[in-house]
C-alpha cells in the first residue's frame, strides 16, 4: 500500500503520498482528502510511467499526521512530515529526481497541447496557459532558495533560462543527502520535491481540465 501523510490545517487538509512526489490533494476534511488522493492515482500513473518506475495503485495508508498552518488552509502543502528527515541515498535521490522531470516534461507537453487562453473558472477567474507557465517557473525559482540555489524568475518564454533553472534543481535533488535541509531555514530535499512537483503537477491537471470546452 502506498504511505501517505496527512497535513492538517484548520480549514482544508492534505493527503499526500511520501514516495511518489506531486501525488497530493487535498479535501476539507482527511476522508476527502484520501478519496481525492485515490481519485488522482490515474492522473499520476503517468508521471511514473515517463520516470520509468513501476506504479501500480494498491491502496492507500496513511502513517503520519502533521499540523498545517495558513499556507495549508490556502491551498498548498507547507510542512514537510517526520520522514522526510531520514538520509536519501544515491538510489532515492535518483528516483526522487526522475519522478520531478517526469512532472516538467508532462507540463510542457499539456502546456504545448493547451489553447492560449483556457476556459474560466465559476466566478471567472484563473490563469490563462501562459500565465500559468509563468506562475510555475516563477514558483520554482522561489522554491530554489530553500535548497540553496538563486535564479532569477524566467520569463514563460526564456526556455533556456527555465532549463537552466531545473538543472540546478534537479542537480541537488540526484545528489545523495543527509536529511537535515541545505541551508538555515531551508527545506529537507524529500519535501522539496514533493512541494515542486505537486505545484507543478497540479497545474498540469488545471490545464487539463480548463482546456476542454
Amino acid at each position: 500500500m502506498t504511505s501517505v501523510y496527512l497535513e492538517l490545517g484548520s480549514k482544508r487538509i492534505f493527503a499526500c503520498a511520501l514516495e511518489w512526489p506531486g501525488w497530493c490533494r487535498s479535501g476539507r476534511d482527511a476522508e476527502s482528502a484520501l478519496a481525492a488522493l485515490t481519485a488522482y492515482a490515474e492522473r499520476y500513473a503517468p508521471v511514473a510511467e515517463r520516470a520509468g518506475i513501476p506504479f501500480e495503485f494498491a491502496g492507500l495508508r496513511v502513517v503520519e499526521r502533521v499540523r498545517g498552518g495558513s499556507t495549508t488552509d490556502f491551498g498548498a502543502p507547507d510542512r514537510p512530515a517526520a520522514a522526510d528527515a531520514r538520509p536519501r541515498d544515491e538510489q532515492t535521490a535518483r528516483r526522487q529526481a526522475a519522478l520531478l522531470r517526469a512532472a516538467w516534461d508532462l507540463f510542457a507537453d499539456v502546456a504545448a497541447a493547451s489553447p492560449a487562453e483556457l476556459r474560466k473558472g465559476p466566478r471567472g477567474g484563473g490563469r490563462d496557459r501562459d500565465r500559468m507557465i509563468e506562475h510555475v517557473v516563477g514558483a520554482e525559482a522561489s522554491y530554489a532558495r530553500r535548497i540553496g540555489l538563486r535564479h532569477k524568475a524566467p520569463a514563460f518564454d526564456d526556455a533556456d533560462g527555465i532549463a537552466a533553472l531545473r538543472a540546478d534543481i534537479e542537480r541537488v535533488i540526484a545528489a545523495p543527502s543527509g536529511g537535515a535541509p541545505p541551508l538555515r531555514g531551508g527545506w529537507p530535499l524529500s519535501y522539496a520535491v514533493r512541494r515542486i512537483a505537486w505545484h507543478v503537477l497540479d497545474h498540469v491537471w488545471e490545464m487539463q481540465d480548463r482546456a476542454t470546452p
